[in-house]
């Protein structure tokens, strides 16, 4: 009965992921919030003894589930990105600029603030730090209300073919929208680094729950976590993308030109092969599939075989996506939440009101690039950007992972803190993403009129 059960829950997730985007395109609703609602109502009726919904039971496939969605909505991520980046261009490192500072500022911020108030609250030194590099991370696969919506492309092609958007060959759709809305740009840049960026942390806390004090580990950690694994994950990601760029749009024959028979698949390769070979390797595998992405849209960057590929990883990632949140909504009502004490409730709306929201005013204030250059933010801007920090998928990946290096004393109630956090945050952020985006896109179409 449990399987048919799951095959009832996964053909329901089919079919919302094909008619909630479009349904709730105008309302500050997100799926989201239907989702994780509708789990809910479902984990309330009597459901079979064998579907255990028990994260602490079940934790290898939570994270084996929710690693598979993140890298696949990391790919999608960097195909969407239409703002180049050359690691020789000061322009293009200074028009990368809100993406560097909500990295290197925000994001240490908020996992010292979250790991500071969980200490302060009680929580054990090591669990208050995984708290911290867990829920830290903005997410790349629930942010989508607030990212860039895919690759901007002129619909070039094999002669005489039109793009998928309807558009002749060489004709242009107009500036790419993250040329123009430095918000989603910052957002989308921010989910597609710190996924990656915050395993140092976790595998900090690991250690400084398994191996004792700093002065044990924290020279191997600081060369090798902190930077080493950093920089294989982006050198192999870059390599392969490269590779298969090569091969995909250069190569000197035919069969193997796949950008020519518009063959999308080659993303997944992409994405499974990239993962693989920078975990061999000692690097950190979320950079390395992001890399990927980015080197891939690099190469004939107007192409519209870019636009093929990111629909096939964003229809996967919608996919996989509304199946975990029916699951999470479904665990908040099958006992998840029973460990969630005021602790953890102050922490989830710090994190959420304050913690994230300051962090993320100060990194992008502080010597604040001008507002009408590429990378600059005005006020209202920086507000949206420093608010719009959504939890999510992400959070329960890192958890998993790190319980199943080391055993929490706390981590039943680490498990109902995070789906506490993310829950706020999806109903937050979720509510508010339409009418702020909206209203700050009404205000730049003012401002662009009053210009001409």
């Amino acid at each position: 009965m449990s399987i048919n059960l799951i095959y009832l829950i996964a053909g329901l997730a089919m079919f919302l992921a094909a008619v909630l985007p479009a349904a709730l395109e105008r309302y500050a609703v997100s799926a989201a919030m239907v989702l994780l609602v509708l789990g809910m109502g479902i984990g309330l009726l009597p459901l079979p003894e064998g579907m255990r919904l028990d994260p602490v039971v079940i934790r290898p496939q939570v994270e084996r589930v929710t690693e598979f969605t993140i890298l696949v909505a990391l790919m999608g991520v960097g195909l969407a990105i239409d703002r180049s980046f050359d690691w020789r261009s000061r322009s293009a490192w200074a028009s990368w600029s809100p993406t560097w500072r909500l990295l290197a500022v925000a994001m240490p911020l908020t996992i010292a603030s979250v790991a500071l108030l969980g200490w302060g609250l009680g929580v054990a030194p090591a669990a208050a730090l995984l708290l911290g590099a867990a829920l830290a991370p903005t997410d790349p696969v629930l942010a989508s209300d607030v990212q860039v919506e895919g690759p901007r492309v002129d619909g070039s092609g094999p002669a005489g073919e039109t793009g998928d958007d309807g558009a002749e060959d060489g004709e242009a759709l107009g500036e790419p929208v993250d040329e123009r809305d430095d918000v989603r740009f910052a957002l989308t840049s921010e989910a597609g680094l710190n996924d990656g960026l915050a395993f140092p942390f976790v595998t900090a806390a690991v250690l400084l729950a398994s191996a004792g004090s700093f002065s044990s580990w924290g020279l191997h950690w600081l060369a090798w976590d902190l930077v080493g694994k950093v920089v294989v994950g982006v050198l192999v990601g870059v390599a392969v993308g490269w590779g298969l760029a090569r091969v995909a749009f250069r190569s000197s024959r035919r069969s193997l030109r796949l950008a020519e028979q518009g063959e999308p698949l080659l993303v997944l390769a992409a994405l499974v092969m990239t993962y693989g070979l920078s975990q061999l390797v000692g690097g950190y595998g979320f950079l390395s599939v992001f890399a990927c992405g980015m080197t891939l849209r690099a190469a004939e960057r107007n192409h519209r075989y870019h636009r093929s590929m990111h629909e096939v990883v964003q229809r996967l990632e919608r996919l996989l996506t509304l199946i975990i949140l029916l699951m999470l909504g479904m665990a908040m009502t099958k006992g998840v939440l029973d460990e969630l004490d005021w602790r953890g409730v102050v922490i989830a709306v710090a994190l959420v009101f304050v913690v994230r929201p300051l962090s993320g005013w100060a990194s992008l204030r502080l010597r604040a690039r001008p507002a009408d250059l590429p990378g600059g933010l005005g006020r209202r801007e920086t507000l949206a950007t420093a608010f719009f920090g959504v939890r999510g998928i992400g959070s329960l990946y890192y958890l998993a992972f790190a319980a199943g290096e080391h055993a929490f004393a706390d981590e039943r109630w680490l498990w109902s803190t995070v789906a506490f956090t993310i829950l706020l945050s999806v109903m937050v952020h979720g509510t508010l993403a339409t009418p702020v985006m909206g209203y700050l896109e009404r205000r730049r179409e003012r401002a662009a009129a009053r210009a001409v």
